[in-house]
């Protein structure tokens, strides 16, 4: 439990509790989360929660919204400046300073296999990055088409998912690897070129 100095401010109850419910699931699973584990983790009563949530499902929604935000914020927002190397370029800083969030995110997306309430979630959660993407492709004048959006989306997922559950040097190397992925974009890029 929290000290008293650590209790979320006045006002802060709700957005404190959606944080506690990322660090909860991100160490213990969906399966960890309980009323009880959030109220410990965001240093306040059992009853907080439920004033603030109805259920837990609630509770991670909320949380998934939040992650989601915090996720296109930090990473392959599309690019103002149109250019490929400004295309994922804080994404691998980004995912380090928000593992939680990245790992409570993979967390739903299988728990979902298991709980298919959390489905519309996850759906929209693939639909938001998914928009993200092929605005970005097509802001850097790349093909965008539906499968060429599902491949780049799912190399980058793919790349973050690995570099966030098996950290150490898979997480060292995430940049590397993304420097390789504008490469291999600007290679799509010429190849588009070349066939005007």
């Amino acid at each position: 439990m929290h000290s008293d100095a650590e209790r979320p401010g006045y006002g802060r109850g709700r957005d404190a509790l959606i944080d506690a419910t990322i660090r909860v699931v991100a160490a213990q699973g969906v399966r960890g989360l309980t009323y009880r584990a959030v109220a410990t983790e965001a240093g306040v009563t059992h009853g907080t929660v439920q004033h603030h949530f109805a259920n837990l499902d609630e509770l991670l929604e909320a949380a998934l919204e939040k992650c989601i935000q915090v996720s296109l914020a930090g990473s392959s927002q599309p690019p103002e400046s149109g250019r490929i190397d400004d295309y994922v370029a804080t994404l691998g800083e980004s995912v380090r300073s928000t593992l939680d969030e990245q790992v409570f995110q993979f967390e739903l997306v299988l728990e979902s296999r298991r709980r298919p309430e959390l489905r519309p979630h996850i759906d929209r959660y693939y639909e938001n990055y998914r928009a993200v993407t092929q605005a970005s492709l097509q802001r850097m004048g790349l093909p965008h088409d539906i499968h060429t959006v599902d491949i780049i989306f799912s190399a980058l997922d793919g790349l973050v998912f690995r570099a966030v559950t098996l950290g150490g040097s898979d997480l060292t190397n995430l940049d590397g690897q993304l420097d390789r992925f504008r490469e291999m974009l600007h290679d799509l890029h010429r190849a588009g070129d070349d066939r005007l």
